[in-house]
């Protein structure tokens, strides 16, 4: 029986770091899933303007930064989007890169999007940087800052 242990034991410590090489990509993978999806979540509560989507996916930490250099707190941010003032009627997303950070991930995009701002019909193409940070197992927006790029 003892060698029956130490056998197992070995074929733990063996296979440990020949699994980890096989599994950590995958829960890596699962992640940036999930990741994803947040982003996806967001880009709908953009464009619905509803309200109760847009708490749910932003933290009440929200530091929401515009390109013309506004800074939002999550109750402006909601403000201005379910009162539409602020209005998205499509957003294209594209070059998008996610880098993970324990319970932070740290989002790039270029943002491409037909708005409507107080009743003037305008687009924008933005860089835009985003961290997410999983609160309560749910992955919030934390902190987002955007740049103009030529359209």
């Amino acid at each position: 029986m003892l060698a029956t242990l130490f056998s197992l034991t070995d074929t733990f410590f063996i296979f440990s770091p020949v699994a980890s090489i096989f599994f950590t990509p995958l829960f890596a993978q699962d992640k940036n899933n999930a990741i994803e999806k947040a982003v996806l979540q967001l880009k709908d509560a953009l464009l619905s303007g509803n309200e109760q989507k847009l708490k749910d996916i932003s933290s009440s930490h929200l530091s929401y930064g515009h390109s013309n250099g506004l800074i939002e707190n999550q109750d402006a941010f909601i403000k201005t989007l379910i009162s539409g003032k602020s209005v998205f009627l499509s957003i294209d997303l594209s070059d998008q890169s996610i880098d993970l950070v324990d319970k932070t991930a740290i989002v790039r995009h270029t943002l491409y999007a037909k708005t409507n701002n107080d009743g003037v019909l305008g687009e924008v193409k933005l860089k835009v940087l985003m961290i997410f940070q999983k609160e309560n197992g749910s992955w919030k927006l934390l902190a987002r800052q955007a740049v103009k790029i030529p359209v």
